[in-house]
This record gives C-alpha cells, structure tokens and sequence, in this order.
C-alpha cells in the first residue's frame, strides 16, 4: 500500500461487514449528538430572546399600574381645579393607556424576533438525503428529459 486513502468502494470491498455497520452506528450517533447540541444552543438563545420580551411586558405591566395608582392620583387632583374631578379623572385614565399601550407593543416586537430553532430545522432536513447512497452524485438524463431507466423525473413543490 501506498498511504493513500482506499476509495470508498474498495473500502466497502475489503472492510468486514460488521466494521461497516460499527462506522455507519458510530456517524450516526455523532450526527444525532450535534443536532442535540446545536438544538440546545438555539433554544437557549431564542429562550434569552423570550425572556427579554415577557421581561418588557412584565415591566410594561408594572410601569402601568404604578403610573395609575401614583401619578393619576396627583394629576386627577391637579386637573380637578381646571376642568373637575370626573373629566380630569378621564383625561388622565387615556393618557396613562396610551402610554402602557406603547410599551406593550414593544414587548410584543422583542417577543416577534424569535425565529426557533432554524439551522437545526435546515439540518435535520438534510439528515435523509446523507444516509442515501450516492447523494451527492448529480441524477443523469437522456436528451429527452427521461432517466437512464426510462422514468420522467418529477419535480416537488414546497408549496
């Protein structure tokens, strides 16, 4: 031998069976442990994404009830002298939900930018297409658009 790397077929020819089917048990639990790795770290990172959003809804919350029970109190009684106490009870009631409404939706906008799990999503796709035989080999056509064996190839849709 000369220290090059046997081709696959002849490795397929000379290797036992039962090294093959050791080798093929060993990639596939490699593969299966990184998609559970790269899994964990996007959810961690979309979890960080979460926890901000709802932490801004808590706060939005929070902020609200302190405003309406704090400051509408003082203004209630500031705008009772100018216009009384029932229209100034109103006047300060909408501007205190308009400010909570603003701090909600952006809370809502945070919790919006969490996309999942994507590039497991797009690895987990490609799982069936590695454990094919011959994968990366492009399909051959006849000049009439017709297979070696005679089948019209079909598209898909992702529709």
């Amino acid at each position: 031998m000369s220290g090059e790397t046997p081709s696959p077929q002849d490795r397929a020819a000379t290797t036992p069976l039962g090294e093959l089917l050791t080798d093929v048990t060993k990639d596939i639990s490699t593969l299966f442990r990184q998609e559970v790795a790269l899994a964990k770290a996007e959810v961690s990172e979309s979890a960080k994404k979460a926890g901000k959003g709802a932490g801004m809804l808590g706060g939005a919350g929070l902020t609200g009830f302190f405003a309406l029970l704090f400051i509408s109190i003082a203004a209630w009684w500031a705008l009772g002298y100018l216009v009384g106490n029932a229209w100034s009870a109103l006047i300060v009631a909408g501007v205190y939900l308009i400010v909570t409404a603003i701090l909600a939706l952006q809370g809502r906008k945070q919790l919006k930018q969490i996309k999942g799990l994507p590039q497991t999503a797009d690895t987990v796709k490609e799982i069936p297409d590695a454990l094919k035989p011959n994968s990366s080999a492009p399909k051959r056509s006849t000049p009439n658009g017709s297979t070696p064996n005679g089948s019209t190839p079909t598209t898909r849709s992702n529709a």
